[in-house]
């Protein structure tokens, strides 16, 4: 077998190359792997981690930088994204032996240089455009369109967001850039958001609930109401579902649609605002993404005062058909509910469900001196407003155990209370809140 070529000294020592980035790859022969491509992108890797991302202190990044926290966030995405965009790098050598590979790269900074120059003058070209059609419907006071373009003026030149980019805009020289989010954040500054009413009491069987919030964009300093703003609804405070998307109409409305509430919480709160991902049209973007946090966006809340839904019970427990002292299915589904955020009371006109439970236990065969029983349990919720059945279940004949059948129809109710908390609960908790 012929021996490998001795080892170059890049593999010893990283080399410096005046003028370059240097990149070295390495990959393990394993056989799980193409480890030459493998190689290639570790040494693309290495390559671009020389390539360092400066933040202005001009730039927009820093006027919105927290702790340095914005722009090392920046920092990360545009470094992750560099090495599918590098071009003409080279490669310098590869070597290899029976169990690895290794490869060197090097880019020329001034051909990079030039060559992120001429990009960014390109984008920088066309950002301009966008912010030109975005001052022109602003005039025309169009102003969702004129977020638009502000928004991809800004996405047009999210890789060179670390540097002061300068345009000339009818005259004037600005910092691009800036001048765009400033724009956003006035035109957003502009408009309201309101909901009426501002507040509900509301039962957390939300379908048993009529009443509906109506969320309102208004112009401020117009007076009128802003059509097609997009919005979007969320749970601040508490949990449950609520329909996220919303357009309002040309009235500047849009009815908000609460479909269940999950948290016990007697005070919730659902947080309406404009919808900024859908006017910027760049929520894909992990740049956009970071900058469109920055934006104070209008919008108002929903507080929710949750009222308990109130249960009535009525129930019959026997074993071997004659009455329990205990009643055990009952006091757990009472517990369970409870600890739900339900409540239960001895009004039945006033309750908004009528529990139903009746169970008994039978005797089956005795083998030796084991004695069997079968428990079946039939549980009932009703509408109690229009009595109507809207959820049933039966524990079916669930077996027991014992020396005896009393200790065998015990056996068999404990039975029954685990398959009613594993099998059951869930199932009959989210059919009653619908």
């Amino acid at each position: 077998m012929s021996q490998a070529p001795p080892k170059p000294a890049w593999l010893s020592t990283k080399p410096y190359q005046d003028g370059y980035y240097t990149g070295i790859g390495h990959s393990n022969k394993d056989g799980s792997n193409n480890y030459i491509q493998s190689a290639k992108k570790s040494a693309l890797d290495d390559l671009v981690s020389e390539i360092k991302v400066q933040v202005s202190s001009t730039s927009v990044l820093s006027q919105l930088d927290v702790n340095k926290e914005f722009s090392e966030r920046y920092e990360q995405i545009i470094q992750t994204t560099a090495a599918d965009e590098i071009e003409e790098f080279e490669t310098v050598d590869a070597w290899e032996d029976e169990t690895n590979y290794w490869i060197y790269y090097r880019l020329s900074i001034s051909r990079y240089r030039q060559i992120k120059e001429e990009q960014k003058r390109n984008a920088t070209l066309l950002a301009t455009d966008y912010f030109k059609k975005g001052i022109e419907s602003e005039k025309n006071n169009e102003r969702l369109q004129a977020i638009g373009f502000y928004f991809q003026s800004l996405r047009t030149v999210e890789k060179y967001l670390a540097e002061p980019i300068r345009a000339n805009v009818d005259g004037r020289d600005i910092l691009l850039v800036n001048e765009a989010y400033a724009k956003i954040q006035t035109l957003l500054d502009k408009f309201e958001v309101k909901v009426n009413p501002a507040s509900l009491s509301i039962n957390r069987r939300v379908a048993q609930d009529a009443q509906s919030v109506i969320a309102s964009v208004t112009n401020k300093d117009l007076n009128s109401p802003a059509k097609d703003v997009p919005l979007s609804a969320v749970f601040q405070k508490g949990a449950g579902i609520v329909f996220p998307d919303y357009k309002v109409d040309a009235a500047g409305e849009a009815k908000i649609l609460i479909n269940k509430i999950d948290s016990r919480d007697l005070e919730q709160t659902v947080n309406i605002k404009i919808n900024i991902d859908a006017l910027s049209g760049s929520a894909n973007s992990k740049v956009y993404s970071l900058i469109a946090k920055t934006f104070k966006v209008p919008s108002a809340q929903i507080v929710l005062e949750v009222q308990r839904p109130l249960v009535y019970m009525i129930s019959e427990e026997k074993s071997l058909g004659s009455n329990k002292n205990n009643y055990q299915i009952t006091n757990k589904l009472k517990n369970m509910l409870g600890n739900e955020g339900f409540e239960f009371m001895n009004d039945r006109p006033k309750a908004d469900l009528l529990l139903e439970i009746s169970s008994d236990s039978e005797k089956g065969s005795v083998n030796g001196s084991i004695h069997i029983t079968y428990l079946t349990s039939v549980i009932k919720v009703y509408s109690a407003r229009e009595n109507k059945v809207i959820y049933t279940t039966t524990l079916d004949r669930i077996k027991g155990y014992g020396l005896d059948f009393e200790r065998s129809s015990q056996d068999a109710y404990n039975r029954g209370l685990e398959t009613l908390e594993k099998e059951k609960f869930n199932e009959l908790l989210s059919t009653i809140l619908q």
